[in-house]
């Protein structure tokens, strides 16, 4: 175990020069800010909690998103209703001074920015300025494009990418930020790139732009792409680039290749700029690659932010018997020898914090010795939220033989994604026609940050059942692992790195179609997770402490990003060999 130290920990700057400008169209940065959706949202935001911690210098910029996502509703036959979140930015944040404008279809739109001190463990500060168009001035529609996140159509979506990329730009340059790099978290901020070659150019036609004027933007541009389905890349018709863009920018973007199939294609754009980009697992790398075979993408895996989400006891034992975790969370290899009695005791303080929620929320009483699994995340159907559910008999004999079964869903479905929203009345219909004495099968409404930190602390094992290969990562499991929690998951995304099967859970095998991976996940139930969890409680404890440290310690931001900063941001040979010009942005 590593010894407690009586001195205080001091952490200095971050060994690099130059600031970091990290932009996302969503950012999950309180639990009382709706600012995001999902995935995308609280990756963001655990990136930069831990870029606080460590010190690095870098700022963040996003939209307001004044009523937010959606505050999600379920009636008793799982029909989903959207209520919106207002929320009031001068509650959470400053408003800065400084106004900049950006063109959006010939009209001048004027932003302003709150800015939200992001403070890491050792004081470091990192500013997250939130966007918003609500100002004076404004027609009342241009008032409303930082209204909703992944709200409106897609002429509403093109607009507020010019406010998120040129209008933030634009912004840290106002604010005084000196920025070296420019990090484009997904292709909805990839028309910073425009502003940053218009300021290159001095205000000169884009006509006029030479190789070297690009090459002075890619320099300071880096790029994550974070989805595998084709579809999931942003795409504008050559129309709505004339009209709400501009004639001159779309001959500009014609001109760089960043059309494809004629439409402009933001991922592609981005990654023209770009002299880095990354994949968010090693298999999405891959994919990345093959969906885009001209550019060399690399892959960084994705985290979470450990001390967010690891529960209140599992941190007290951590704090105990590996105090420098915090620090650096590679320590928490450590937990291979925590103890057996307090890993389990620590687990079943989560579990019943959770039930407590569950009988809070929905009136049912579940049983803290029951076996439960947890199934958690956006109701795509790719997803697959009911392979559970192929053979209804066998699933009610496993529940049986394992003395009962409890299954917990959460997730929200988008708005205007009618499939997903079926998948969802599915779940709860086929809840309901299954759910008995032995398997009790419970929908959780409203899935947010708070919900999700108790789901993945207090269930025994997290399922995914992704179609692959388009889980580009996934970081649900990753929660569950950082409290010891194994999965039990199709082999995509982060899980073909972080699965030793046994060690910290189990793989579903790759079958040819649906019937055959859902026979996978039946027999690694029967055969592998009832068996132990029934009859090994020493084993099953110490499958938690192996999850805990083979997983934890590896699939977290503090790893990634230092290593966005040693590969992305300052590689060894850009800092040796190519020294950034801080003055484009200041003409």
């Amino acid at each position: 175990m590593q010894p407690t130290s009586s001195k205080p920990f001091s952490y200095e700057t971050f060994p690099v020069s130059g600031l970091v400008a990290y932009f996302s169209m969503e950012i999950a940065i309180n639990p009382g800010m709706p600012t995001y959706s999902g995935g995308l949202g609280i990756l963001a935001g655990d990136t930069l909690r831990s870029a606080a911690d460590l010190g690095v210098p870098l700022v963040a910029f996003t939209l307001v998103h004044r009523k937010g996502y959606f505050e999600q509703h379920l009636d008793r036959n799982g029909v989903q209703r959207e209520e919106i979140q207002p929320w009031n930015p001068s509650d959470f944040c400053t408003e800065e001074k400084a106004r900049v404008t950006v063109s959006v279809e010939d009209r001048i739109v004027t932003v302003r920015a709150w800015r939200y001190n992001m403070v890491g463990r050792y004081g470091h500060v990192v500013p997250i300025y939130l966007l918003d168009t609500d100002v004076d001035g404004n027609s009342g529609w241009d008032r409303g494009l930082t209204d909703h996140l992944y709200g409106g159509d897609t002429n509403y979506r093109l607009q507020q990418e010019i406010v998120l990329g040129m209008g933030g730009a634009r912004m840290a340059r106002a604010l005084g930020h000196r920025v070296n790099v420019y990090h484009m978290n997904e292709g909805h901020a990839a028309l910073l790139t425009l502003a940053l070659l218009e300021s290159q150019l001095g205000g000169g036609p884009l006509g006029s732009a030479t190789e070297t004027d690009i090459e002075q933007v890619r320099k300071r541009c880096v790029f994550t792409t974070h989805t595998p389905v084709p579809a999931g890349h942003d795409r504008f018709s050559t129309e709505q680039s004339i009209r709400i863009l501009g004639g001159d920018r779309t001959a500009r973007l014609e001109k760089q290749g960043c059309f494809r199939d004629g439409m402009l294609n933001m991922t592609l754009l981005a990654l023209r700029f770009s002299r880095y980009a990354n994949g968010v697992a090693m298999q999405h790398g891959k994919v990345s690659r093959e969906m885009f075979p001209e550019f060399a993408i690399d892959s960084i895996t994705n985290g979470v932010h450990a001390p967010t989400w690891v529960s209140a006891p599992v941190q007290q034992m951590l704090d105990e018997h590996i105090p420098a975790w915090r620090r650096d969370n590679l320590y928490l290899r450590n937990a291979i020898d925590l103890s057996a009695k307090e890993m389990l005791q620590a687990h079943g303080s989560a579990k019943e914090a959770l039930f407590t929620e569950v009988a809070t929320r929905t009136g049912l009483v579940l049983n803290p010795k029951v076996l439960t699994l947890g199934f958690a995340r956006r109701a795509a159907t790719y997803k697959r939220a009911t392979l559970l559910f192929t053979d209804p008999e066998r699933l009610v004999e496993i529940a049986t033989k394992a003395g009962g079964l409890q299954i917990l869903y959460a997730g929200k479905a988008h708005p205007q994604d009618d499939p997903g929203k079926a998948l969802i009345q599915k779940v709860i219909g086929d809840a309901a026609k299954l759910s008995n004495d032995v398997l009790r099968i419970v929908y959780l409404e409203n899935y947010a940050w708070d919900l999700g930190a108790l789901l993945t602390a207090g269930v025994d094992v997290w399922v995914n059942t992704p179609k692959r290969p388009y889980e580009a990562s996934g970081t649900s499991g990753m929660k569950a692992a950082l409290n010891g929690v194994p999965s039990l998951s199709i082999l995509d995304g982060w899980w073909i790195e972080g699965c030793i099967e046994g060690y910290t859970g189990w793989a579903i095998e790759d079958g040819a179609d649906d019937a055959e991976e859902a026979d996978s996940l039946y027999k690694k139930l029967e055969t592998a997770v009832v068996p132990l969890y029934l009859d090994a409680p020493e084993k099953w404890a110490r499958l938690m402490c192996n999850t805990l440290a083979f997983n934890g310690s590896f699939f977290n931001t503090n790893r990634m990003v230092k290593q966005y900063t040693r590969n992305s941001y300052y590689p060894v040979k850009l800092i040796e060999q190519v020294p950034v010009r801080e003055e484009i942005l200041a003409r």
